[in-house]
């Protein structure tokens, strides 16, 4: 099985390889090809890289969001929430992590970091405030722009649980986002995909002119980027 495993690795290489004068592929072909180059010992995320016809150096043309991928992200998202009293035992009961008000803000401003999401309630925000030189630059500060400052604590815990994730345009006008992983079905990685584009296509902004989706491409977690057919995206994704 591992020289057969070998095989296929060797097989997508050298497709890869091939696709470099061919030039690029239809979304699911692209992470069909992703998925076989995905080869290490672990199971690899799966990233899509969009480059956008944005200028984020301009406010109005800021690129920022959420999606809810219908599959999940395949990882466990340890989450915290910022609460008291009712909020917080809603917070318990929807699965949250850890809940808590200054005991948590002590915790972090001491070091402890375990977690990848953080949701406030608006009414201790003036509490999380502190923490913003440290939460702010790890993308852990709750902001109400991705649904983490909010009193329907239950739901955003059960989201960010299920499989919601956000996304921000980066300097060069590129946005970076995982959509699942190596070990999920072609099916689930291209509807968590195609849910990715249709967000990006709704967080449009009105200042951003001319073609919005320039380029895709796909990769695993150690493979090689592999170009999509932009011209295909934007027809699927109405743009």
């Amino acid at each position: 099985m591992a020289h057969a495993g070998k095989r296929y690795a060797k097989a997508a290489e050298a497709a890869i390889g091939a696709l470099a004068t061919a030039g690029s592929l239809e979304l699911a072909k692209a992470i069909d090809l992703a998925k076989a180059n995905a080869s290490a010992k672990f199971d690899e995320t799966m990233d899509m890289a969009v480059r956008l016809g944005v200028d984020p150096k301009h406010a109005d043309q800021m690129v920022r969001g959420t999606v809810v991928l219908p599959h999940g992200t395949g990882k466990q998202v340890r989450v915290l929430v910022f609460a008291k009293g009712e909020k917080e035992k809603e917070a318990q009961d929807a699965g949250a992590d850890h809940v808590g008000a200054e005991d948590m803000v002590e915790k972090i401003q001491g070091g402890w970091l375990d977690f990848d999401r953080a949701i406030a309630t608006p009414d201790v925000m003036g509490l999380v405030g502190r923490l913003g030189k440290v939460l702010g630059p790890r993308g852990l500060m709750p902001n109400p722009k991705t649904g983490t400052v909010t009193f329907e604590v239950g739901k955003a815990v059960r989201e960010f649980k299920g499989g919601k994730i956000e996304f921000r345009v980066e300097k060069a006008g590129i946005i970076h986002v995982p959509f699942g992983k190596a070990s999920f079905t072609p099916q689930q990685l291209t509807e968590n995909a195609m849910a990715v584009l249709d967000a990006l296509v709704r967080a449009k902004p009105a200042a951003s002119k001319g073609r919005y989706v320039q380029g895709v491409s796909i990769s695993s977690t150690m493979g090689p980027g592999i170009r999509v057919d932009a011209n295909a995206v934007q027809a699927m994704v109405k743009v």
